[in-house]
């Protein structure tokens, strides 16, 4: 099989020996694992938590030509720092058939391992998230004292030595008149070109836009207010504009602006890439469609029954199906002895042998055994610069190898049983209306959904027996206000309505090889 590797490192205080490590380790873990490693992706002095990294960005492309197969990471913070981009990123990478692995962080293929990945990765969103608390700490601090907290510097502005607003006297006669040649009746259009033809510039040195004029003139900066975040601080900074010509000029773009299009409706999918047909074994998508009311309908339909290609399985209420999905697995979260179990099983792969230690041992027992070689020609009177070069090579490579033996052995769970523990009831804690919410539930603890007209399947990353719920049950809850159409059209019309909730029973039930195929 063949692999890429994908290095980061955050900051310009990180040094480049940090990119070497990542890729010395991912190479050692494709070398054992028997992978081929066809090209290395790295970005540096970049965050996690931006998108805008661009070997990242051209290694997510590049999956999609088939030239690779996994993406070795050193660990998984390096692929991403929020759990939400991670989820999205490596549901990308399986349409592609790619897998991403990491070369020292232990995680087995099965259900469970899934667990252990998600609280991996959200044990680096919280450290980053504490990292960044520290920051934002010191940056209302800043804005309280009317310093520059970063970003883009407003037209009209510059920074002084002192990390604090001046007025631009080059700039900011503009900016005064802008607003007043709006409250006296020109367009942004017209500002627009009256600004090009006196040659003035935007803050990147091109030409002024459309934009740039709207952002200028609902900007409370040129007032002199100061906001970071949830802080407002009045006359906090010098201001280039009045109070009551700021005010009078947000009156008028209120008047003047046209009621908004319709926007498209939304159509957000929970269980895209989970959910497959339970007759022909093919994904089911969402679709949506209008009704002549105008109402949008939303519902999933199976692939092969769209083509009209032998499977005759009807399209469902994805509401309906969406909610008794996150039903089910909510009480799955609110059973404390599923979660103490889960929770043993996250330990138990934590604390299983290092596979890496075996690997180590052979790379020291051929340096040992290249320095005995140097010696012995040594002894028989054979030395060069080069035999001296090579000697004093293979003298540090069993150094080095002896050091990472030792930290191995010595080198404890990554993660506490507290934090996994923390972690794991913390879902019980989300809000199920919002959709990030439900989606980090579904990512996390469901493996694959197989549907039919009077039954759902649910395999969970978790292994333990089944349970049935009745369709008086589903519609019982539905009616406490989760917001189920139990009724609607697409809903079972069988009076009994069987949810089997497999968990992940791969050696008895033959429903895991098929889901097993996705995973």
């Amino acid at each position: 099989m063949t692999a890429v590797i994908y290095a980061r490192y955050s900051t310009d205080s990180q040094r480049e020996e940090s990119i070497e490590g990542q890729i010395r380790e991912c190479t050692a873990y494709a070398e054992k694992n028997g992978f081929t490693v066809v090209k290395h992706y790295i970005d540096r002095a970049i965050s996690a938590k931006t998108d805008n990294r661009p070997q990242f960005q051209q290694m997510i492309k590049d999956s999609e030509r088939g030239i690779f197969d996994i993406i070795i990471v050193w660990k998984l913070d390096r692929f991403a720092r929020n759990r939400y981009d991670s989820a999205r990123y490596k549901t990308q990478l399986k349409k592609n058939g790619v897998k991403l692995m990491s070369a020292t962080e232990i995680i087995s293929d099965g259900p469970e391992g899934i667990i252990l990945e998600s609280v991996l990765e959200g044990y680096a969103e919280y450290y980053s998230a504490d990292l960044s608390e520290k920051v934002i700490r010191g940056m209302t601090e800043n804005a309280l004292k009317g310093k520059f907290t970063g970003g883009a510097i407003p037209f009209g502005y510059i920074i002084n030595a002192d990390h604090r607003f001046e007025i631009d006297p080059l700039t900011a006669p503009f900016v005064a008149e802008t607003f007043q040649r709006y409250n006296d009746g020109q367009t942004m259009r017209e500002i627009r070109d009256w600004l090009n033809e006196k040659g003035v510039k935007n803050q990147r040195g091109g030409l002024m836009t459309f934009n740039t004029i709207q952002h200028m003139l609902n900007n409370r900066r040129y007032i002199g207010e100061l906001k970071y975040r949830d802080v407002l601080i009045p006359d906090a900074i010098p201001s280039i504009v009045s109070a009551e010509l700021f005010n009078d000029v947000q009156e008028k773009m209120l008047k003047n602006k046209k009621a908004p299009a319709r926007r498209k409706a939304e159509d957000d999918y929970l269980l895209t890439t989970k959910l497959f047909c339970g007759y022909c074994g093919a994904l089911m998508f969402g679709e949506s469609g209008t009704s002549r009311t105008g109402e949008v309908h939303r519902y999933y339909k199976c692939a092969t029954a769209k083509k009209h290609k032998g499977c005759k399985k009807k399209a469902v209420r994805k509401q309906w199906l969406e909610d008794l999905v996150v039903n089910q697995t909510m009480q799955l979260v609110k059973d404390d002895a599923a979660m103490e179990s889960i929770i043993a099983k996250v330990m138990e792969l934590q604390n299983k042998e290092n596979t890496n230690i075996p690997l180590y041992e052979k790379q020291l027992r051929d340096a040992e055994s290249g320095i005995q070689n140097m010696l012995n020609a040594i002894q028989a009177g054979i030395l060069t610069s080069s035999t001296k070069e090579r000697l004093e090579q293979l003298e540090e490579t069993k150094r080095e190898l002896e050091a990472r033996i030792a930290e191995e052995k010595l080198a404890k769970p990554k993660i506490k049983e507290e934090f996994v523990r923390f972690w794991l009831m913390s879902f019980r804690k989300l809000d199920m209306s919002l959709k990030d919410q439900r989606q980090a539930l579904v990512d996390t603890f469901i493996n694959s959904i197989y549907l039919y007209d009077d039954k759902v399947l649910i395999t969970f990353n978790y292994k333990e027996g089944t349970q049935t719920i009745t369709f008086e049950e589903a519609a019982e809850a539905a009616s406490k206000g989760n917001g189920s159409d139990l009724d609607c059209f697409t809903a079972p019309q069988k009076r009994q309505l069987l949810v089997a909730v497999f968990f992940a029973l791969y050696d008895i039930f033959p429903l895991a090889i098929t889901a097993d195929k996705r995973t």
